[in-house]
């Protein structure tokens, strides 16, 4: 459909910069792979999304929030409607004492070194995983034994209503990569953590010394989602695609990664479409040799 009508009305919300008119989702997402959006719209404050999305629901234009793309796999034949792109703008940290006060758009690596240069510990596990701090809260990312909910006292979000509040975390339901954003379709605005002292040399070396296990262990030359499925209870989705001898299996320019089996990669010239069928196959070939159902950690936007 075309929106061009509609193009002058965002212009004169987010300026020229912030409007976008058939922009390839690939250069959006970490798999480097996915067709046009109709609209691309960059609000840069929490006023300017406010706007956006009025019109979007006054217009009925169909639309998808994300952040950096770091856990998406969007449709060849791109997305209809709008895709509101939170980054650049709305990425501001504020440390006071022991308090964080985070926007959504952080990428996860500045938030941890900014928490270290204030002296403060407990984010170095989050300093190597792609992404930003929004997609982070909303699904309660994690890893070596860290997860965003540990040190998180309060998340800023919108509701379904528009409407801007300050949520307690104990009352977001974190789990296992689930938070209440899921069930409510709340937007991640920001988050507030109370951290730890820490000294910041020893904070800096956990960092990096996690992030060198990352490049011993994990396909990072590749564009990829990060994990590709969550882990299943009592075992590892990683162990059980090795061990049904899928290390290495290609459709297209998509491969279960020789490197680290629960990774699916582009080798370089993968279409959304190689790395969806890709997943279906590791999810039909575990379920019946090892009975378990594997569920995938990326999100899929559009017709697939």
């Amino acid at each position: 459909m075309n929106y061009q009508h509609l193009t002058a009305r965002f212009v004169s919300l987010l300026g020229e910069a912030g409007v976008r008119e058939n922009e390839p989702m690939a250069a959006h997402t970490t798999f480097k792979t996915g067709g046009p959006a109709d609209l691309m719209l960059l609000p840069r404050t929490e006023e300017g999304l406010v706007s956006v999305l009025r019109v979007l629901r006054g217009e009925d234009v169909p639309y998808v929030v994300i952040g950096r793309g770091s856990n998406l796999l969007v449709s060849d034949e791109g997305l209809r409607g709008a895709v509101v792109k939170l980054s650049d703008g709305m990425d501001s940290v504020s440390v006071r004492e022991n308090s964080v006060t985070a926007q959504t758009g952080v990428p996860l690596k500045a938030l941890c070194l900014e928490t270290i240069r204030a002296g403060l510990a407990g984010l170095e596990f989050a300093g190597g995983i792609p992404g930003a701090l929004g997609g982070a809260v909303y699904m309660n990312a994690g890893a070596y034994g860290g997860e965003m909910k540990d040190y998180m006292t309060s998340v800023r979000v919108m509701d379904s209503g528009l409407e801007i509040r300050e949520i307690p975390a104990a009352e977001m339901k974190f789990s296992y990569r689930h938070s209440a954003a899921m069930e409510k379709g709340y937007i991640i605005l920001g988050a507030v953590f109370s951290l730890p002292e820490g000294d910041p040399q020893l904070s800096m070396d956990k960092m990096n010394e996690l992030n060198a296990r990352r490049r011993e262990k994990q396909p990072l030359a590749y564009p990829s989602a990060g994990s590709t499925f969550k882990r299943p209870e009592g075992n590892y989705a990683g162990a059980l695609i090795e061990a049904c001898g899928l290390k290495g299996f290609t459709i297209g320019g998509a491969q279960v990664s020789e490197k680290h089996a629960g990774f699916i990669i582009n080798t370089g010239n993968a279409f959304s479409r190689d790395i969806y069928e890709l997943i279906l196959h590791v999810k039909e070939v575990v379920l019946k040799e090892t009975g378990v159902i594997l569920e995938p950690e990326v999100k899929m936007l559009g017709e697939f």
